[in-house]
């Protein structure tokens, strides 16, 4: 093969290879760049989970449950439970007790402590705990939700969850259902378990505001129920939201969806919806251990309460939000002497779903609405929005009324219907100037007024006129 001359080949260097040289180092920094930014970004930490039990240890809690006293069931069952946990990875443990440091003669409605801190696989020490502890005392619930606060580390991104064993109700005055919903919103814990044991069913009636009460009336369901409490706290739970149309069709997407804690109702997650190009929703992480309102955020919004999610379940649920669009249009009239138009949109109820300008698209659940033009006078359309419609709404091109006489005084403006009644449409300044200029819808109206000056009613001049489409139409008062 003959080789270039050298002139030839520098040319060759300095032109087509060098700018392939060129793309491609600059190429590999940006991968090296990028890989490096990789290498450096934070891992994200997993999400640590912490379960409080709190156990009553009241005098009542010696009563005999199926032969022996409650309190040996609850520490012996509760001893099993933290030893089947102690390998759970990022799950710490806590115990606080209430009713043990004072008799029940005492009525101390302070009696509750911590008494093992949390911590990872601190099994042996929640049991070593147990052995030492006696039941004697009050049932101060109230001030135990209050000081659990306390409890939890300062750690927002954790999972803190409290697990109320009780047999008895608050026997301080006090109200732990509005305690625990204060807790709840300050995201000190999730909504709590409450299990009632060897009790009657009305006696969780008045727990069930606390959180997620559970009856154990006999020790087997107990057991159970403490298996399935845990079971809720350490399973992944998912949900997948279908939006579909009036068919049923998952064809819906990209709207603003939040889950509302309806405990709480404060917003717990804000999702914007996405479908893939097979028309599957993505799968979403919620947390089960707290109930929910799902509210999305069509025009107008649907709201689905108390959303039926199962702890440990890959949860699929499907909502109706077949939609239109309604594109409000302005007339072929440039520049228009109304500026900035507006509608208002309202369902049948009369409620109003959207105020927006003209000249912009906006989607609506299918359905009825009736859209009032803000116009002079305002217009009103009763319309039928179908799913995947674009449905126009627009208004006739004004005119402008120029009333060219200047005098102060009181009138008013009217528009005549077919049937010759008349209707109100507007009312000119009071004790004001009479020279205005006012954009209005094509038709027949009257201009009625009196000076502000003149002696009696019968001195009122009244005048009609017709407004068209992209003309003035002027009026003088008392004149020719």
């Amino acid at each position: 093969m003959r080789r270039p001359p050298s002139a030839n080949l520098r040319a060759y260097l300095c032109g087509p290879l060098r700018e392939s040289l060129r793309v491609v180092l600059a190429g590999l920094a940006m991968l090296l760049a990028h890989q490096a930014h990789a290498q450096n970004a934070p891992i994200e930490k997993p999400k640590v989970t912490r379960i409080l039990f709190l156990l009553d240890a009241s005098g009542s809690m010696l009563a005999a449950w199926e032969g022996q006293p409650r309190w040996n069931v609850a520490k012996r069952m509760l001893a099993k439970m933290v030893d089947s946990l102690n390998a759970y990875p990022n799950l710490e443990l806590g115990l606080r007790v209430y009713g043990h440091q004072h008799d029940n003669s005492e009525k101390n409605c302070e009696d509750s402590k911590l008494e093992v801190p949390f911590a990872p696989k601190n099994a042996r020490a929640i049991k070593a705990r147990l052995l030492t502890l006696d039941a004697r005392g009050n049932t101060p619930i109230t001030y135990s939700l209050l000081q659990s606060a306390n409890d939890f580390p300062a750690d927002k991104t954790a999972r803190n969850v409290l697990l109320l064993i009780t047999d008895g109700l608050e026997s301080c005055n006090a109200d732990p259902c509005a305690a625990s919903v204060a807790l709840q919103r300050k995201h000190v814990f999730l909504k709590p378990f409450v299990i009632g044991i060897g009790a009657e069913k009305d006696f969780g009636k008045q727990l069930e505001c606390l959180g997620q009460y559970y009856n154990a009336a006999e020790v087997k369901t107990f057991r159970t129920v403490m298996n399935d409490v845990i079971a809720q706290t350490l399973s992944k739970t998912t949900v997948a939201v279908n939006l579909t149309d009036a068919a049923g069709r998952p064809v819906e997407s990209n709207v603003n969806m939040t889950f509302v804690n309806n405990v709480t109702e404060q917003p717990e997650y804000n999702y914007v919806h996405y479908r893939d190009a097979q028309g599957r929703a993505d799968v979403l992480d919620i947390d089960a251990l707290q109930s929910y309102d799902l509210v999305i955020n069509t025009v107008p919004p649907v709201r689905q309460k108390n959303l039926a999610i199962k702890p440990g379940k890959a949860n699929i649920l499907t909502f109706k939000t077949p939609q239109g669009t309604l594109w409000l249009q302005n007339p072929p009239l440039t520049p228009n002497p109304y500026g900035a138009m507006q509608a208002v949109v309202r369902n049948p109820k009369g409620a109003t779903v959207l105020s927006a300008p003209f000249g912009t698209r906006q989607k609506l659940l299918a359905g009825s609405y009736e859209v009032e033009v803000l116009t002079l006078p305002r217009l009103t359309r009763r319309v039928s929005l179908g799913q995947g419609q674009e449905l126009t709404v627009t208004y006739a091109a004004p005119g402008t009324l120029n009333i060219t006489t200047d005098l102060k005084g009181y009138g008013s403006i009217y528009q005549l219907n077919n049937d010759e009644s008349q209707t109100w449409i507007y009312t000119l300044p009071e004790g004001g100037s009479s020279k205005v200029n006012l954009a209005m819808q094509p038709g027949a109206y009257r201009l009625v007024f009196r000076t502000k000056t003149s002696t009696a009613s019968k001195f009122t001049d009244v005048r009609n006129f017709t407004i068209r489409s992209g003309q003035t139409t002027s009026v003088a008062i008392f004149g020719k």
